[in-house]
């Protein structure tokens, strides 16, 4: 059983997150454009600041005060459940996409001086970018893989028999 979230008002969070089985998901830039749009989305929603936005291979950490801290598990819900089912539905698989909980801790005070600001314009602009097909993931994924790695992902027999074109 997990130990209950401590949640406050007015704070800064540190969070981070981890994709499942360690998948260096966010070198695709496709994972980046739909985490940006996802974001966008929710941050209409439920207002936040947000700072020091790193994606790290298989990790997602950044710096988050909600408008509302008790909000805190609604927006991280809403992110990894709105980004899991869109990144499955585009790649045509099943299954978790995102690791255990989230991890977070209350900051006391404010978040580090390098921890930049979200340049939300670069993510508006970013999450407007049209998303490739399933074809682009397949070649990445294979082209991502490091030694040792199991990558388990399912494609749908539609998916994997279109010819894949090379990324960028």
């Amino acid at each position: 059983m997990h130990k209950p979230r401590k949640l406050q008002q007015n704070v800064w969070y540190k969070v981070g997150t981890e994709i499942n089985i360690g998948e260096p998901l966010f070198r695709l830039p496709e994972a980046k454009t739909l985490l940006h749009r996802v974001l966008r989305e929710i941050r209409k929603r439920y207002p936040f600041e947000m700072r020091g936005l790193r994606l790290e291979g298989a990790w997602l950490t950044f710096y988050i005060k909600p408008d509302d801290g008790l909000k805190l598990p609604l927006i991280m819900q809403l992110l990894k459940q709105t980004f899991s089912l869109r990144f499955n539905i585009i790649v045509g698989r099943r299954g978790h996409v995102w690791g255990e909980r989230y991890e977070s801790e209350i900051l006391d005070g404010e978040p580090p001086e390098n921890a930049e600001m979200v340049d939300w314009a670069a993510i508006d602009k970013s999450a407007n970018t049209p998303i490739a097909g399933a074809a682009a993931y397949i070649l990445s994924w294979d082209s991502l893989r490091s030694p040792g790695m199991t990558i388990t992902t399912r494609f749908s027999a539609h998916n994997a028999a279109k010819p894949a074109s090379q990324p960028g």
